[in-house]
């Protein structure tokens, strides 16, 4: 049976969490619509972090981002969005969503969202 998309994410116990070292993906194909027309919206994401005692699966990632295919969001929404989805999913030390949004009327968009452990995401804004 095919995937599905799924906002379920799910983790493993992190392999070293004694030990601060970096995890990065590289997302290429992640799309959204337009909140406004409807038209889709392109974006490579990239997505940085420092696991704490779990890591995110991949395949659960994948799906995740899948997710958002046919849903409307603007840039800020959905990249601060997709951030705080993960550092609930994994709590991780340090972590960095950047979405580099396609030309969209004459425009690229790049949103870059950061969280670091301990500090309150609600004081920032």
């Amino acid at each position: 049976m095919p995937s599905q998309p799924s906002k379920q994410l799910e983790t493993f116990p992190n392999p070293r969490p004694g030990r601060d070292y970096e995890i990065h993906f590289e997302c290429p194909e992640f799309t959204c619509v337009c909140p406004k027309t409807g038209q889709p919206d392109f974006a490579s994401l990239s997505i940085s972090y420092i696991a704490d005692q779990v890591c995110v699966e991949l395949k659960s990632l994948k799906l995740y981002l899948w997710s958002f295919r046919d849903e409307g969001h603007f840039h800020e929404d959905v990249t601060n969005r997709i951030l705080d989805d993960l550092v609930a999913a994994v709590s991780p030390r340090w972590m960095r969503v950047e979405g580099d949004f396609n030309v969209r009327g004459g425009i690229t968009t790049t949103v870059v969202a950061e969280h670091r452990a301990g500090e309150d995401a609600s004081a920032a804004g």
